[in-house]
């Protein structure tokens, strides 16, 4: 029988235990902290959309004056690092093929005459469909180019009024400042889950899990004891990365404070129970550090982080809202970008609330199924 009196001196000497267990062992030291900062750093420049540095092939059969205007714009454009130049549509096949390139441009022998006589030049793009959505983007910005050239055959008199466009909340589209909100969440998400799934998992692995069953530890002192470390850790980590995007990569931060932090709290909290229950299961920490891994890759894929969750079946849609990161991502994203109001963060609040008490009553029940 476990004992049922609750006791905060003992919660505090397994607080402090589990703190010092973190600090000391060099593996945990590395696992928790190091790789959240180095990630932050790495992908907040690596981890991007957009398309720079790509080279194309043009096979040009024309001489005229609009093939060239073409050609000048291609080789000035700033995401396009090289244009090769062919003889044939066999060599330029090849280059596709080798991965050489990520686009190729075929001009006609009349693209110049045909624009020149009053109708619109074709030119056949072909793109390397195994990376589809560089090539789609890519295409994209060919056809801005190929826009730019059309308009200046157009007399001004004649051209239409283009369409201003504005982007609300980004206004040069710097990706950076989506990413590393959005990787807040994540890295955030692994830190706590790894050092909660590996708190029991490490008991076992050093033979100390049988002195905590036969001491007068109460369930529940052990179950807040192992949580609490991930939560003030995961907590400190989430604060440090989002000091990091607003003093270091001067992403601006027009939210409420107090509201991300709440947030932030939650979230660490419902990704606790899951820890846990992992680490209830796993008998090595080698089975721990797996089984975070299997839980939070998906997790992140289905979070809508790369992806939006409207794009997915139904039964995926409705997985994803059972996911800590999906309500978490809308809250600090639109924190840092939009002001979210009040009301539509509580919106996504209460569902964490949720999902942490229903991931910390599970955690309870496999936890005293081991204790027993």
């Amino acid at each position: 029988m476990r004992a049922s009196r609750f006791s905060f001196t003992r919660l505090r000497a397994q607080f402090i235990k589990e703190v010092l267990s973190i600090l000391r062992d060099p593996r945990s030291r590395m696992v928790v902290f190091v790789p959240p900062i180095l990630q932050l750093l790495v992908f907040s420049f690596a981890a991007t959309l957009e398309v720079r540095n790509i080279d194309i092939a043009v096979y040009n059969q024309d001489a005229g004056r609009w093939s060239h205007e073409l050609l000048q714009r291609l080789a000035s454009a700033r995401f396009i690092a090289r244009v090769h130049h062919v003889d044939s549509q066999r060599h330029l096949r090849e280059l596709i093929d080798r991965g050489a390139v990520i686009a190729a441009l075929a001009i006609p022998v009349d693209f110049s005459r045909t624009i020149a006589a009053g109708d619109s030049g074709r030119a056949q793009v072909l793109v390397d469909g195994r990376r589809s959505n560089s090539g789609q983007i890519t295409v994209a910005y060919l056809s801005t180019i190929a826009a730019d050239v059309g308009a200046g055959v157009v007399p001004d008199a004649q051209a239409p009024t283009p369409v201003v466009v504005r982007h609300w909340f980004n206004p040069n589209l710097v990706y950076r400042w989506f990413i590393v909100p959005g990787l807040t969440g994540i890295l955030a998400l692994f830190s706590a889950l790894l050092i909660t799934s590996l708190s029991i998992a490490r008991e076992r692995e050093l033979g100390t899990f049988d002195q905590l069953l036969v001491s007068p530890t109460s369930t529940a002192e052990i179950i807040i004891s192992k949580s609490l470390p991930a939560l003030a850790i995961g907590t400190l980590l989430g604060l440090f990365m989002i000091s990091a995007g607003i003093f270091l990569f001067a992403i601006p931060f027009t939210g409420s404070f107090v509201l991300l932090l709440a947030s932030l709290v939650l979230f660490i909290l419902s990704v606790v129970g899951i820890g846990l229950m992992i680490s209830a299961v796993s008998m090595t920490q080698q089975q721990a550090i797996l089984g975070a891994f299997a839980i939070g890759v998906p997790a992140v894929l289905m979070s809508g982080i790369a992806t939006p969750v409207e794009n997915m079946p139904v039964v995926l849609q409705w997985l994803a809202q059972a996911i800590p990161l999906t309500h978490f991502l809308v809250i600090v994203e639109g924190s840092f970008l939009k002001a979210m109001p009040a009301g539509d963060i509580l919106a996504n609040l209460w569902p964490l609330a949720v999902i942490a008490l229903a991931t910390l009553t599970l955690a309870s029940v496999f936890i005293r199924g081991r204790l027993q």
